[in-house]
């Protein structure tokens, strides 16, 4: 199989966990260059993850043939424009989730990956982890009966302030609890039920006109129900549970990088699955994914597909509709839309 050649645009902290899962599988994946926006700190990082190129410009990188794929790691208001810029270059892309901060730009760069007949998915790297795969087998399976729902927290406090701004703090630059810590637990339910037919939910908005928390209640087919809170202001929650009709699936927190989780039948028995990560972080998963699609020429991952991507990003423009949130690039669209018409 061949040993593909990433490059990796941004070096913050997620940037720097998947640089070293591509190290800890070296033997199937290259991280091969480093893009920043500054040429000392992509020098840096290139040299602590011993990449061979290391670039001062996402452009710079995405213009090298050597390049296979790209994954973005950059803020979420940045990954619309750097994904088309990817696969303008012609690049196979991971972003990281959530795919875009709204459903319009989720679509536009589904349409141009698939009309440049490139790899793209988002980077929903909870999907690919061996407890949740052995989850969906043993719900195909039967093992709690028919599943009528899900509640999953995730609760952890954001770091930096109003004061120390970043990424979890700025409205421009796509801050919410529900995208940033939220869209897991979306993605869950999605991943087992399918789109929700009803959405609602609360949030408090705080005094960075996003939701620092938030509760949604998803309705599905068959009256299946998923609860989901999460907070970026409150100290961690982080546990999950499916319950069906003869039993329940119990993920041990972390859930979203869980490595254990116990099932209880109606019976009262219970059976226990641990699946250490022995020295991975969790990222190694989903590379694996993407390496497997790319060497079978696939387009996409039927795990997370980009339909299903595309259909999670229309029910977080949902909640937000609901929670009067507007991102200022939106509103800015808006208002450029509304003199062009």
């Amino acid at each position: 199989m061949k040993r593909y050649r990433w490059g990796i645009l941004g070096t913050g902290k997620i940037a720097n966990r998947f640089a070293a899962a591509l190290n800890n599988i070296a033997g199937e994946a290259e991280f091969y260059a480093a893009g920043s926006r500054n040429s000392v700190t992509g020098k840096e990082f290139a040299a602590r993850y011993k990449a061979a190129k290391a670039y001062g410009s996402y452009e710079a990188l995405l213009n090298d043939p050597e390049v296979d794929i790209v994954y973005i790691g950059t803020p979420g208001r940045y990954h619309h424009e750097h994904v088309l810029a990817a696969l303008k270059a012609g690049k196979n892309v991971l972003c990281e989730k959530a795919l875009t901060l709204n459903a319009a730009e989720a679509e536009e760069i589904i349409i141009a990956a698939r009309e440049k007949k490139l790899f793209l998915m988002e980077a929903m790297w909870t999907r690919f982890f061996p407890v949740h795969v052995k989850i969906r087998e043993l719900i195909a399976g039967g093992a709690i009966g028919d599943p009528r729902g899900i509640t999953a927290n995730f609760s952890s406090v954001a770091p930096g302030s109003l004061k120390e701004i970043n990424r979890f703090w700025d409205l421009s630059l796509g801050a919410s609890a529900l995208l940033d810590l939220g869209t897991y637990g979306v993605s869950f339910a999605s991943s087992l039920f399918g789109p929700p037919e009803q959405i609602t939910g609360v949030a408090y908005i705080g005094e960075g006109g996003f939701d620092y928390q938030n509760s949604c209640s998803l309705r599905y087919a068959g009256g299946r129900i998923a609860s989901i809170i999460n907070s970026q202001v409150s100290f961690d929650v982080k546990d999950a549970v499916i319950y069906g009709t003869e039993g329940r699936i119990e993920i041990e927190a972390p859930w979203y990088k869980p490595e254990a989780m116990v099932i209880t039948r109606s019976d009262s028995s219970s059976e226990r699955f641990e699946f250490p990560l022995n020295g991975f972080n969790g990222y190694e998963y989903e590379i694996r994914e993407v390496i497997s699609r790319l060497h079978n020429g696939e387009p996409e991952s039927s795990i997370m597909p980009l339909d299903e991507s595309l259909q999670i990003m229309r029910t977080l423009d949902d909640l937000r509709r609901q929670w009067g949130i507007v991102f200022p690039h939106e509103r800015n669209k808006g208002e450029t839309d509304a003199a062009q018409g």
